[in-house]
């Protein structure tokens, strides 16, 4: 019944998008104006009981060449953090100021595989956050010796979506203002041979670096409610 119940709503939705004509080319881009969203600038090299660790960050797993990369996304954010037990975390955040069509961010559950990892596991999580639980996945990755637990959620707007159905309610909602739906995808992992224990980490490394950044940009890079 829930299901169908949000059915008929986006249904209701595209109706009137349609009819009104507003949604039906919006033109103006999330992160146009002066509002910047710059990842290198919003993200701290250090908070709580994190610091990064120079030189040792990631590529985002995609199979794509750069130059799709580059058409994908328009700002990619890979670190390696470290805190004072020597455990490791992966950081990757991949934003894209258009998210229609062609231009939807990969999933994780694609990409790992498409380079050579099996896929372990594969599960819906709400993270706990000092903020709100955000809606994410979680996948169990393995590549020879190497085991990666990954955590990670999907923003459109400044909501966190898990489906089709979710993401395009918020395209929706966003294209009756005329705005184009940016997207964020935001990513932890770690190289660890017992997952639950990784999740555990992620979940603290996530609360901590939420707690450590402004109210407007725990809103883009969470989902989690409205910037005060």
């Amino acid at each position: 019944m829930k299901t169908l119940r949000i059915a008929l709503i986006v249904g209701t939705l595209m109706a009137l998008s349609s009819v009104g004509g507003i949604a039906a080319r919006p033109t103006v881009k999330a992160n146009d104006g002066t509002q910047k969203f710059l990842l290198e600038d919003i993200v701290p090299k250090q908070f709580g009981d994190w610091k990064e660790l120079p030189g040792q960050g990631i590529q985002v797993v995609n199979p794509q060449t750069q130059e799709i990369l580059d058409k994908l996304y328009s700002q990619i954010l890979s670190r390696t953090y470290v805190n004072s037990q020597g455990y490791k975390i992966m950081l990757s955040l991949a934003y894209g100021d258009d998210q229609r069509g062609g231009l939807a961010a990969h999933k994780p559950e694609v990409c790992y595989p498409a380079q050579g990892f099996r896929l372990l596991a594969n599960q819906e999580a709400q993270l706990s956050t000092p903020f709100g639980a955000i809606p994410g996945r979680r996948l169990d990755t393995s590549m020879g010796q190497r085991r990666e637990p990954v955590t990670y959620w999907f923003n459109v707007g400044d909501t966190a979506v898990r489906s089709k159905l979710e993401k395009r309610m918020v395209q929706i909602r966003l294209g009756l203002t005329g705005q184009i739906p940016d997207g964020l995808l935001f990513r932890v992992s770690s190289i660890d041979d017992q997952s639950s224990r990784a999740y555990v980490a992620h979940d603290q490394f996530v609360g901590d670096l939420l707690t450590a950044v402004s109210p407007k940009d725990r809103t883009r890079l969470s989902g989690l409610g409205k910037a005060g």
